[in-house]
């Protein structure tokens, strides 16, 4: 029996426009929530102006310019090997407003040159629609909150399923739809935490979503939609029982998501938990054939640590990455952000969702956030990097051999430095290749490869083989 990464598989990086387009008024392109978030720093939130400030700096306006450097970007991904590109589409390029009849011609083209430079390089686009980029124009229908936004989301998600029919066939609808119940503005432009409020806003994604993978295929049906959910994963502080099910409490407000969309409808856990609380679901006829006939075709997620969670834990959801446990896990180092360093976690959380959901899976976001220096020389030594990358890669391949699981890509977050999505610092750099740019957006905004660049070419040219 072979043994090792699939034939095929994708290796490649992930980015997100709001994180590192830049240009958020070029070209017709309308404001979103990404848009009006200030830049924060290590521990310190973003604040949310809802407008422009001017006397604020707002990280997403200019970002790395990818949007201007995007072949030049792609050419570098191309050298490493890429296999696979995950981007996402700013809805704001294409419905300024998020609600207009016809979409913005000058998005399209935008787009319409990254993929085909994709294409050029032999790179598969692996799309997502919505990437933390809700059209601020949609405040005024409370955004999610109002069913007429589903109906919004399929006039852009249609436009670009026909826009790149035979082009894309990797699409992912929501980036981590779970962050509606830590961060619902950045997951949907929701103003409030009430919980019946991102409730109603979860429930018209999740419908959105679906209605949106049976359109996919109906436009081509080689198409393959996946759901993204953000990975959280928790460990036990102790095996006392109520550790335990304080763990299973926790792991069941994550997951539900992944179960409406891997299985087609809501669990029997939400249900009484929704009955309790009182909060009601805004079903219309047909809604629940909806969610059963648009489950997803793959479950991609992202994975940068892990939680331990005991009975002394809040599921008020605040703090690190959105999450606040009350514990620390002793047996694991932390990055230069506090974020658990966990190789062995990956394919605990690999096993975890395949037991669960028995669907192909795709890591589309793992990474270190790191502080890098140049050296005299001009060189960027990353070593923590690649031993970070290199032992979580070892744990995808036993997952794989050992476990049996179909992975069937890892594109690695972000392969270009990009701004930070919870804090829009600079200095937060994940990248393969360095970007020139400060924490107030000053700098020459030069690409420079690091040690990793040259390490991660290796890894794709052996197939993940090659990893020292």
């Amino acid at each position: 029996m072979k043994q090792g990464f699939p034939e095929g598989f994708l290796w490649g990086g992930a980015t997100a426009a709001n994180q590192c387009e830049g240009a958020y008024k070029e070209d017709g392109k309308g404001l979103s929530t990404a848009d009006v978030m200030t830049a924060g720093e290590k521990g310190v939130p973003r604040e949310i102006t809802k407008r422009i400030d001017e006397s604020k700096y707002y990280p997403s306006h200019q970002a790395i310019d990818h949007y201007h450097h995007f072949k030049e970007d792609i050419a570098l991904f191309a050298e490493m090997g890429f296999k696979c590109y995950r981007f996402s589409i700013n809805w704001t390029r294409i419905f300024p407003n998020g609600h207009e009849a016809e979409p913005n011609e000058l998005g399209l083209k935008h787009y319409d040159d990254v993929i085909d430079t994709c294409l050029q390089y032999g790179i598969e686009p692996l799309v997502t629609i919505s990437h933390f980029e809700t059209p601020l124009g949609l405040l005024q229908y409370n955004s999610w909150q109002n069913r007429r936004v589903v109906d919004f989301f399929l006039n852009y998600a249609e436009t670009l399923l026909k826009r790149y029919k035979g082009k894309v066939k990797y699409w992912i609808t929501f980036n981590e739809i779970n962050v509606m119940s830590t961060k619902p503005w950045m997951a949907g432009g929701i103003e409030s935490n009430d919980e019946q409020d991102t409730m109603t806003a979860a429930f018209h994604q999740l419908l959105a979503s679906a209605k949106t993978v049976q359109m996919a295929h109906e436009i081509d049906p080689q198409n393959k939609v996946g759901m993204m959910y953000a990975g959280h994963i928790a460990y036990p502080n102790s095996p006392d029982p109520e550790d335990m099910q304080m763990t299973m409490d926790f792991m069941h407000k994550m997951l539900f998501y992944c179960d409406v969309q891997c299985r087609g409808y809501y669990p029997a856990y939400k249900l009484k938990e929704f009955e309790r609380k009182g909060i009601e679901l805004p079903l219309h006829a047909g809604d629940l054939e909806d969610l059963k006939n648009g489950t997803v075709d793959f479950l991609s997620y992202s994975y940068y640590l892990t939680h331990v969670v005991g009975k002394e834990t809040s599921l008020d959801f605040q703090g690190l990455n959105g999450v606040k446990t009350g514990y620390t896990n002793p047996s694991l180092d932390k990055s230069d952000w506090g974020w658990a360093i966990d190789p062995k976690g990956l394919r605990y959380s690999l096993n975890y969702l395949y037991d669960r959901y028995q669907l192909p899976l795709m890591i589309v976001e793992n990474g270190l956030g790191a502080i890098d220096t140049i050296d005299e020389n001009g060189d960027i030594h990353d070593s923590y990097r690649i031993d970070y990358l290199k032992e979580h890669i070892r744990e995808m391949k036993k997952a794989i051999d050992i476990d049996g699981i179909p992975l069937i890509g890892y594109t690695s977050w972000g392969p270009i430095d990009i701004i930070s999505a919870s804090t829009g610092e600079m200095s937060k750099r994940y990248g393969f290749i360095y970007v020139d740019v400060d924490d107030n957006g000053n700098g020459s905004f030069k690409r420079m490869k690091k040690d990793s660049f040259y390490w991660y070419k290796k890894v794709i040219e052996s197939n993940g083989e090659v990893l020292e």
